[in-house]
């Protein structure tokens, strides 16, 4: 069944935003919900000119009250949530000894604690429609690591624990939890890296190339589809081969 109600966070740009544009190319009604006010306003327009329905949230993931304000204006607009992709996401990179508590805090706060409240918001109706699909955007540094981001790493190593945890707990309502989990994917994060480095990962890389937002928009896309509807506590890499 298409027009299901996709609740996409960091939904303004990159991985996010193509995710809301290949879901809502499905028929799916898109929520936009990031801080980003205007590129959230961006994204809607796009999908509208394109046929589909969206509404925008200014949401702050780092913040439990604003998840949940957020979540209840789309049960009064649309009654329920039936996909929930966990999306938002940040780094502040740094060495570890040297890593200030706030940037160790912020990225766990955004990238972890964010994406489990917010499940805990969609739970709810999921289970009383027996019906759902979580996805929740890991990363190939939560399973392989990577130096200079214990932070990240640990936030996205949490997430796929979570998927798994989650999976068990309510697979028995036919509501699957999966996680992807990209490489190195064209993205604002990545644009900023020094060329030396954009480089030497590339050399990682099997297929000899960075991934862009529709390869993961693609896998998400399937995760949330019927065709996935056995696959559950999965963690689909999206890498090019740099991590097998």
């Amino acid at each position: 069944m298409s027009n299901r109600i996709a609740f996409i966070t960091g939904a303004s740009r990159g991985i996010g935003r193509e995710t809301a544009l290949t879901l809502a190319r499905l028929g799916h009604f898109i929520v936009i919900a990031s801080p980003e006010v205007e590129n959230n306003e961006k994204v809607a327009t796009e999908i509208r000119e394109g046929g589909g329905e969206a509404m925008t949230l200014d949401l702050d993931i780092s913040s439990q009250d604003s998840i949940k304000q957020g979540f209840a204006k789309v049960f009064a607009e649309k009654g329920r949530v039936d996909i929930l992709v966990n999306n938002a996401g940040i780094t502040r990179d740094g060495l570890a000894m040297r890593m200030k508590p706030a940037d160790w805090e912020l990225v766990l706060k955004i990238n972890l604690f964010g994406a489990f409240y917010a499940a805990q918001q969609a739970l709810p109706g999921m289970m009383k429609a027996r019906w759902g699909r979580i996805v929740n955007m890991a990363s190939v540094v939560g399973q392989a690591g990577a130096p200079g981001q214990a932070n990240y790493a640990a936030s996205k190593a949490g997430l796929i624990g979570m998927t798994k945890a989650l999976a068990q707990e309510i697979g028995s309502r036919n509501i699957t939890v999966n996680a992807v989990a990209p490489g190195f994917i064209a993205t604002d994060m990545t644009a900023v890296l020094p060329e030396e480095l954009k480089q030497k990962m590339l050399a990682q890389v099997p297929l000899a190339r960075m991934g862009t937002p529709t390869d993961i928009a693609n896998a998400v896309k399937f995760l949330v589809s019927e065709d996935a509807s056995y696959i559950t506590g999965h963690v689909l890499a999206v890498n090019g081969g740099m991590y097998m």
